[in-house]
């Protein structure tokens, strides 16, 4: 390793196979980090690194991430380049070139600007402000953990930090922007920089179902019929709700499963195993954010972004048809109508948070209704399904929230 701060951390191995066999690689996120790592030890210390060592957000692990190129583009500035590698996930940026352009500022702050081939947040309801870069909230906290480290590594003493200007972008950020849905969410100009983990696990693969079908017997196998407990399982489209299920529901790792994008394979699998058996399941949770599970109210059971759109047209409808189901305007128009045109589901959410938590509770615990009421017809070997929705921060938004 290159920075002696992390030497209680374990190295990631991305060698290691995740579970359904498949190989995992690394976000964004991670890759701008490492480029700001070495944009600053050839900025601050004169030192070209081959490869360098980004703290993960877990605290305990570190990933090394090799370095395509470093130069110093102008007097005061340098670049750094890293190779963006998705492992087996079917990944828009996999095998794009992340850059980081770093210079000092005499503000004594770290600050992010997008470079060439990164977006820049157009509309509310993002997870960065309008103007801002599209440079999501961990990779940003990961990127300023790393000036720190870097600057503790290579300055002797207690120097105080100068800031310093950290210009990301992505050489063919433009050219592969169209294919996600930055547009349709306001970010123009190029790719968000993105992840939680700094991990990109092979999630959404057409071999991850025929693993989500081990997962989910062995789920069902793990039941035990009589305890309040034992006779119910969860699946979660992805970590929202997995503090949810493991702590207010108390289901031991083994009956939970993450199921992706593929909310309609799991369900029919389920309803294969449970037919196969001659048995039935009392209770079935599907727990996460409403933008992926809230895509069934338009029928639609393979959530991944590149096979459907996205949910805030369903969830507008939902409230049009409360204020049609002869309850009065619980609706105003201009609510609706900015509903319509939100560009993100989490947005949505503020909205009517804003204007009325009980009424935000109301629809929520609507949706959540809908959904499980949809679902139930897809599985009818489980007796009943129940539904938790939760925002991005993991808050549950339905009737018990």
């Amino acid at each position: 390793m290159d920075h002696p701060g992390e030497l209680q951390r374990a190295e990631y191995d991305l060698a290691v196979l995740a579970p359904n066999g498949l190989r995992r690689g690394r976000s964004t996120g991670s890759c701008a980090t490492a480029a700001v790592r070495a944009a600053l030890y050839r900025l601050l210390g004169g030192v070209t690194l081959q490869q360098t060592d980004v703290s993960l957000p877990d605290g305990r692990h570190y990933l090394c991430v090799p370095i395509k190129a470093v130069r110093m583009v102008e007097e005061g500035m340098a670049e750094a380049e890293v190779l963006k590698d998705g492992g087996d996930d079917p990944d828009n940026t996999h095998g794009a070139t992340i850059v980081a352009q770093v210079r000092r500022n005499a503000l004594g702050e770290v600050r992010f600007f997008a470079g060439e081939g990164v977006g820049t947040a157009t509309m509310p309801g993002l997870r960065v402000a309008v103007g801002e870069p599209a440079i999501n909230p961990m990779p940003r906290a990961m990127m300023r953990a790393a000036v720190a480290e870097v600057w503790e590594e290579l300055q002797p003493g207690p120097a105080e930090m100068p800031g310093f200007d950290l210009h990301i972008g992505c050489r063919e950020g433009r050219a592969i922007a169209p294919k996600t849905f930055n547009p349709k969410l306001g970010i123009v100009g190029g790719i968000s920089i993105l992840g939680t983990s700094g991990i990109v696990e092979p999630m959404s693969m057409a071999s991850w179902i025929a693993s989500i079908e081990v997962y989910i017997r062995v789920a069902l196998a793990a039941c035990t019929p009589g305890d309040d407990k034992g006779d119910a399982v969860a699946y979660l489209p992805g970590k929202i709700g997995r503090v949810f299920v493991a702590q207010t529901l108390g289901l031991p790792d083994k009956r939970s499963v993450q199921i992706a994008n593929f909310l309609g394979d799991a369900l029919d699998f389920t309803q294969q195993a449970l037919s196969e058996e001659g048995r039935r399941l009392p209770l079935l949770w599907l727990a996460g954010h409403p933008g992926k599970l809230a895509k069934v109210l338009d029928g639609v059971w393979d959530t991944h972004s590149s096979k459907s759109n996205m949910a805030m047209q369903g969830v507008a409808r939902v409230a049009q048809e409360m204020n049609a189901a002869g309850e009065g305007e619980l609706f105003p128009p201009a609510l609706l109508q900015q509903m319509k045109e939100a560009n993100t589901v989490e947005a949505i959410i503020e909205l009517v948070r804003q204007q009325d938590g009980a009424l935000s509770r109301r629809l929520w615990s609507g949706i959540e209704t809908r959904i499980a009421a949809l679902a139930q017809a897809r599985v009818p070997a489980v007796s009943r399904i129940e539904v938790r929705l939760f925002d991005l921060d993991g808050r549950h938004l339905g009737a018990l929230a």
